[in-house]
């Protein structure tokens, strides 16, 4: 008889592991077909739609006509269609199939949440995609199916639309599905945390039930995560404020706590606490020491790429030697691929795009003083509808891309905003690295703050609080200083006072932190209010002449003086110490900002 397949280990594989890997085999090797194949399913089943005809596309399925007639387009493109899906009008528009909900994806420049229309049967792709994660791992962990993983999941607020159509983060939707709620029988999807915990809107109930459960199951937790990086990082700061309650909870088998309320998640709880006064003594030994409570973790399984990035030091300061695993790449928009080396350094994480997720195109960028530009950036390239833009299995390694997304829940040609470098292929699918988000200067959690939206907050707070003391803002840059938990956003300012007689008041820079938050766009505010997974705003005053000394030391460091300007966000721990070694004085936000977003169908969060 043949020997049975094995994994990277040479354990055997069960035939449910070899079926995923098999499956990435396939699509991966025939990439470019299954490509072709995906868009004619896409535009077959929308050639009646109003977007596809109102572009001159009349039922076409071809690559070449789809790629001559239509537009490259961002958001503010579709918006006035999705809007008439928000308020009620049930023609089809973008999709040929009903639109189920609204995603809510990262801010506009005018402060709105994106509503990415999405339709049932996403749920299903994005399921696959998830299914594929543990086959994936197995090669090089094998046995996590012996126990159960300890991730810190939770959902944000909801909305409905005028037309009754929920709007939600993307995880909100799937955590919230049957998919995920009814997942009986699987192993790999074993989770310390009951559906109840997860789903409990409150952060503080839901992080302490989830961190309890976890502690009651220690011993059968093999992996732990959460989705970003700064959320697990939280979840561990929290237990180091809460461990002597939770303790106390382990030891007397009772949810002693008055702050958790909701019944739901004290009856799931209850399931799962009993009276366990070793294991409490060993919570209670263990908090004051950097050592594991979870013993048989293998790994952590969080996103530390782009942004997350910042939070790989704080990571392997409380990983004890455990790998740090980045295992896919999704957004509101779509979900598109995973890593097939799960055990990289996060520094060298790449993601295969799966080819049966959408249709992938993508726009060249090239990088002008650092910053990273579309080959053709100009507003004219959303009308430009011969603009040619590369297929997955034509991007070259080492070349950077801006990600473009044709997908089955009705956007075409849609530009997602991710800049990625092509690190190599898998068979004949490309691996590429996340390199950012385009324009993105700050970011702690899910939030994303571009320049544009910076500047004008920074202006509405001087405008309204520095020019009636007579002063004046010479320049300014940021910060998005995570070694604080949850991290917060620091501004540092050189102003000059033309009046030597009027002292500012400290209230007034704290006025003006409050109102740089106002002004941030609604993913920032419901971090800061709701989620309380930003900490209040930072501005830092610098004596007079520090950023001729930031220029001085660039020069140093070889910059052009023709074309050097001030970085409006730093990262670089020399700058930083030239920055803070000139401090005169800081101020916080004094209170969290409104969360009262513009858009109609948002309602304000309850502090």
């Amino acid at each position: 008889m043949p020997e049975a397949p094995k994994n990277l280990c040479g354990h055997v594989m069960d035939d449910k592991n070899k079926k995923s890997l098999q499956y990435i085999e396939d699509v991966t090797s025939n990439a470019d077909e299954v490509q072709t194949r995906v868009l004619a399913e896409i535009l077959s089943r929308s050639a009646s739609v109003e977007y596809l005809q109102r572009h001159g596309h009349n039922g076409h399925t071809d690559r070449e006509t789809f790629k001559k007639v239509m537009p490259i387009v961002k958001y503010e493109d579709l918006k006035p269609d999705i809007d008439r899906i928000a308020n009620g009008d049930t023609s089809p528009i973008l999709c040929s199939v009903p639109i189920s909900e609204f995603l809510t994806s990262s801010g506009t420049s005018q402060g709105e949440r994106k509503l990415m229309p999405t339709i049932e049967e996403e749920l299903d792709r994005r399921s696959l995609l998830y299914s594929l994660l543990i086959p994936v791992m197995n090669q090089f962990i094998p046995g996590l199916d012996k126990g159960k993983g300890m991730y810190f999941l939770f959902t944000k607020s909801e909305a409905k639309t005028p037309s009754g159509l929920v709007a939600r983060p993307v995880l909100s939707s799937y955590y919230k599905s049957s998919h995920f709620r009814n997942r009986v029988g699987d192993p790999y999807t074993n989770y310390t945390s009951p559906n109840e915990t997860i789903l409990c809107p409150d952060s503080y109930q839901s992080m302490y039930s989830q961190l309890l459960c976890g502690l009651c199951q220690n011993r059968e937790v093999l992996r732990v995560g959460a989705v970003f990086a700064s959320g697990f990082i939280r979840a561990i700061k929290f237990l180091e404020k809460n461990w002597v309650s939770l303790a106390n909870d382990i030891r007397t088998g009772k949810l002693n706590s008055s702050k958790i309320n909701d019944s739901s998640v004290r009856d799931s709880v209850m399931k799962i606490l009993k009276p366990d006064k070793e294991l409490a003594n060993f919570v209670e030994a263990e908090c004051g020491k950097e050592t594991r409570l979870w013993p048989n973790t293998k790994y952590i399984d969080v996103i530390v790429t782009g942004t997350m990035s910042q939070y790989i030091p704080t990571l392997d300061f409380y990983s004890n030697g455990l790998p740090i695993v980045c295992t896919m790449y999704a957004s509101s928009e779509c979900y598109f691929g995973i890593n097939l080396n799960p055990l990289c350094k996060p520094s060298e994480v790449s993601y295969t795009l799966i080819p049966t997720m959408a249709y992938f195109e993508f726009l060249p960028v090239h990088r002008k003083n650092g910053r990273v530009n579309s080959i053709s950036d100009p507003v004219s390239l959303g009308k430009d509808k011969n603009h040619e833009l590369l297929d997955l299995v034509d991007v070259k390694v080492g070349e950077e891309y801006e990600l473009v997304v044709t997908t089955y829940s009705g956007l075409y040609r849609y530009r997602v905003g991710d800049i990625l470098r092509v690190a190599s292929f898998k068979n004949k699918a490309p691996q590429f690295n996340f390199v950012c988000r385009k324009n993105v200067v700050l970011s702690i959690d899910s939030d994303k703050t571009n320049e544009v939206e910076l500047q004008n907050a920074v202006k509405n707070a001087t405008n309204k609080h520095l020019h009636a003391f007579g002063a004046t803002l010479i320049e300014y840059t940021s910060f998005a200083d995570t070694s604080t938990i949850p991290g917060h956003y620091v501004l540092y300012w050189e102003i000059i006072e033309n009046s030597t007689t009027t002292i500012i008041p400290a209230s007034v820079f704290e006025e003006c932190c409050l109102t740089v938050e106002e002004s941030l766009n609604s993913v920032y505010r419901q971090g800061r209010v709701c989620d309380k997974s930003i900490g209040p705003l930072e501005i830092k005053i610098v004596e007079n002449g520090t950023f001729d000394k930031l220029m001085d030391y660039a020069l140093g460091q070889g910059a052009s003086i023709n074309q050097y300007k001030a970085p409006r966000c730093v990262k670089q721990a020399s700058i930083l110490q030239l920055l803070n070694s000139r401090v005169v004085s800081n101020y916080f936000s004094p209170k969290c900002p409104n969360w009262a977003p513009g858009h109609k169908l948002w309602s304000a969060c309850q502090n």
